[in-house]
């Protein structure tokens, strides 16, 4: 379980950026093949903006082709939270840090082995933090 971070909205509007707050609070998302992690490769871990939850593991990023960052498992079941989206006339899984409620994107069926999931996963709502080189 993760311990959860409670704020109000007007905390968080004075805490994030006003892009990070629109994709992180109010569910928006960024244009594809804009955020700065959609072709990122380096060793690490992706955390969350908003809380700094550790929320997937670099060697589990592949590229999808969407334009968005995606990867096929989170670090835990315990990072990641689902409900059901049926905006913009569709129905898809919405997945948010289970800690702080942001909005991340979303998770479909369509992924590479192991899981066979696709989590695609708006860059502005997440924080790289590189592996030391030992």
């Amino acid at each position: 379980m993760v311990e959860k971070v409670e704020k109000t909205e007007e905390q968080w509007k004075q805490e994030l950026s006003a892009d990070r707050f629109a994709v992180c609070r109010l569910a928006g998302t960024e244009r594809p093949f804009t955020g700065q992690y959609w072709n990122h490769k380096a060793d690490g871990i992706y955390v969350c903006a908003c809380c700094k939850t550790p929320l997937f593991q670099s060697v589990t990023k592949y590229d999808s082709g969407s334009g968005w960052p995606s990867f096929f498992q989170p670090v835990n079941d315990d990072v990641i939270s689902e409900r059901r989206d049926t905006s913009h006339g569709m129905v898809r899984v919405e997945v948010l840090c289970a800690a702080c409620d942001a909005h991340l994107g979303h998770v479909f069926p369509d992924g590479p082995p192991p899981t066979g999931l696709r989590y695609c996963i708006n860059s502005v709502s997440l924080d790289f933090v590189a592996h030391s080189p030992e």
